[in-house]
């Protein structure tokens, strides 16, 4: 007999989105949303810098924010989630910590976290070691 916690895990894996590509804090993130309006699902884009992540497996979430008009917008959303229509990675941040919420009291210039292009379809060089 199968324990209570082995049947959610068989549950949620029905759930899991394997078209997410793998992200961390400090990425600058641009997706497309699927949002309601009236009779009909529009997709919304929304690009970003990741400033959270919390949670694992089907409960996993995190946090984009961004820019508007001057004003700074965050919004949170399920990994897994339907409302996203697609992920894509702009460039990765090399940063030091795991939430990013200094970035709410910071504009301009000091708000800048160091990246990383990414280029798709580029090949990631790796050095060999020379034989002595």
């Amino acid at each position: 007999m199968a324990s209570r916690i082995e049947k959610l895990k068989r549950f949620e894996e029905g759930f899991v989105r394997k078209d997410i590509p793998p992200f961390n804090v400090g990425d600058t993130v641009k997706m497309k949303i699927k949002v309601q309006e009236a009779d009909k699902i529009r997709l919304h884009s929304w690009e970003g810098v990741v400033i959270g992540k919390r949670g694992v497996g089907i409960k996993e979430v995190f946090t984009v924010r961004k820019i508007s008009f001057g004003e700074g917008v965050e919004k949170a959303f399920p990994i897994h989630s339907p409302v996203i229509d697609s992920l894509k990675v702009i460039s990765k941040g090399t940063v030091k910590r795991a939430k990013l919420f200094y970035l709410r009291d910071r504009s301009g210039k000091s708000a800048r976290i160091e990246t990383e292009a990414v280029r798709e379809g580029a090949a990631v060089a790796v050095a060999e070691p020379v034989a002595a």
